[in-house]
Order: C-alpha cells, then structure tokens, then sequence
C-alpha cells in the first residue's frame, strides 16, 4: 500500500488494524490534510494516484519471474 496525494493535497495514509496477539484484522486508508502535524512527515512519500496506477500495472507485467518463483517454492512446500 502506498501514501497517496490527492489532487487537493490530501494524503490518504494506510494503516493496518492489529488484533491485541497480534493478528491482523483489516488494513485501510487513513486521510490526513495538510495542516495536521503528520502531514510532512508523509508527504515525501507520496504518490499521485496515476503514480501508484502506474507502479500497479508495472508490477503486474514485470512479476512473472518472480510469480514462477514463488509457485515452485510453494510446490516445493507441500511436498514436504
């Protein structure tokens, strides 16, 4: 998940929502606007949301390697 810039200079934060032992219960996005104090914290971070569209759609065409690693792995483990 990445930090996303909105045109009006929201950033929209994830954060994930973790069970007291720990388990992870649902991830979302968080909205902070350009006056609170976090906000220059996540700024440099940031991505338009074409940006993270890009990165997206990059990924999913330059993943197939690592997806062919990733499946022989996980036959491997359930051989054993």
């Amino acid at each position: 998940m990445y930090v996303i810039r909105l045109a009006d200079g929201t950033l929209r934060v994830p954060q994930s929502l973790t069970s007291e032992d720990g388990r992870l219960i649902g991830n979302a996005y968080v909205e902070v606007q350009p006056d609170d104090p976090d906000y220059e914290q996540w700024l440099p971070e940031a991505l338009t949301e074409e940006e993270a569209a890009e990165r997206r759609k990059r990924w999913e065409a330059e993943n197939d390697d690592l997806e062919r690693e990733f499946l022989a792995f996980k036959a491997a483990q359930e051989e054993t």
